[in-house]
């Protein structure tokens, strides 16, 4: 798929009378204006839209009842929504006067239909929250490695690794861990990596040098590709036991970084952070050591935030956390509680004291939005939230 533009689709699951269409409709720039998706990195953001769907509606359609629960979060591109609560109050929403999701807590509070020809971006939401935290925490790792003058060599392969669709399937918590069981190997020109036809027990990054893949039959071999730095080869074999069905041989001399299968299912297992419950933050924020910190990115946090909660983004974390004091409590939410998660496993490794808010998502609802802050901003001073300007 061209990263400019999506091949629309339909999700006809609420509504069967809704518009079908195959025209591409949208490009990287409009998308890029969204939020939170104007923070996710190009490469995730492709993945992400490579399963996108468009919908179009004429005035008087449905797009969705009170109550309906389909996981999607939609944006609306242009046309006037009209939303109704329980209580037949009714909001009137128009394109692009809110760049976030429309009624993203499930189920939906309100009912939603078009008022004129409308066009929504629907994304799935569970993809796009794990997309957004996998990209900030590469984000934060790549922070990390920049400041590592030892590193400056491996900061592309490194970066070409997080964004490999392999990874995709690993707790973005983990994300820092990935390269740990890494181990080098130095290959010569004409060594042959993968057989095809055996059972492997790894996969492989080149770090440097050339490599050709071949796939061979009784009578001919065929060449397939040319891969080098950056690329991973093998990966079928972190994910099934089928053979091996093509041979990579090296072409020039190189390094290349070999994840074995056992490894890599470790990695698929996130590690338990300690977690704190809304009722138990009411609490607890009135001690003035203990502060509420927002890992959303500064976009959705000026929106809304929790009272008092300074912001200290996700992908900002290795810089910001320095503000951060051991002798403070600190509390982090997220609109899911995956973000939150990660942060608070980093921070946790930096001997921090830090729990994650569990129930985050009800801080959205209708009713809690009302008690949200979007005129006050609040910063780290002496690691407390103070107010700021």
């Amino acid at each position: 798929m061209a990263l400019g533009t999506l091949n629309v689709r339909i999700n006809t699951m609420l509504n069967p009378n809704l518009l079908t269409t195959t025209d591409p409709a949208i490009n990287l720039q409009q998308t890029r204006s969204l939020i939170p998706l104007k923070t996710m990195s190009e490469a995730h953001l492709e993945v992400l839209l490579a399963e996108a769907q468009v919908l179009y509606l004429y005035p008087g359609q449905s797009l969705w009842p009170r109550g309906a629960m389909d996981g999607r979060s939609y944006f609306l591109l242009f046309g006037e929504l009209q939303l109704e609560d329980a209580q037949a109050r009714q909001t009137l929403i128009k394109g692009r006067d809110t760049l976030m999701p429309i009624t993203p807590v499930e189920p939906r509070e309100y009912s939603a239909s078009a008022i004129s020809d409308c066009a929504l971006l629907s994304l799935d939401s569970e993809q796009m929250d794990k997309l957004l935290c996998w990209s900030q925490v590469a984000d934060y790792l790549h922070t990390l490695i920049a400041r590592n003058r030892d590193m400056d060599e491996d900061v592309d392969w490194m970066m070409q690794v997080l964004h490999s669709n392999l990874f995709f399937k690993v707790p973005p918590i983990n994300v820092k861990e990935i390269f740990k069981p890494m181990q080098v190997r130095l290959v010569e020109p004409g060594e042959r990596i993968i057989q095809q036809g055996e059972v492997g027990d790894q996969c492989y990054f080149i770090k440097e040098g050339r490599a050709e893949v071949t796939r061979h039959s009784e009578e001919t071999t065929t060449h397939l590709a040319y891969i080098q730095a950056g690329r991973c080869f093998g990966e079928d074999a972190l994910v099934n036991e089928a053979p091996r069905n093509a041979s990579v041989t090296m072409l020039t001399k190189g390094v290349l970084m070999c994840l074995p299968k056992q490894d890599f299912y470790r990695l698929l297992k996130a590690p338990e952070v300690p977690w704190i419950t809304l009722a138990g933050l009411t609490e607890a924020q009135p001690d003035p050591d203990t502060v509420v910190v927002d890992v959303r990115s500064e976009a959705e946090y000026s929106v809304g935030h929790y009272p008092k909660a300074v912001n200290v983004p996700l992908h900002l974390l290795a810089i910001k956390s320095r503000l951060l004091q051991p002798q403070v409590d600190y509390i982090i939410y997220c609109n899911s509680g995956r973000r939150a998660e990660a942060a608070t496993h980093l921070l946790l490794e930096q001997g921090l004291t830090v729990k994650a808010l569990r129930d985050s998502a009800q801080l959205f609802t209708r009713a809690a939005q009302r008690r949200l802050e979007s005129d006050a901003n609040y910063v780290l001073r002496d690691g407390r939230a103070v107010a700021g300007h």
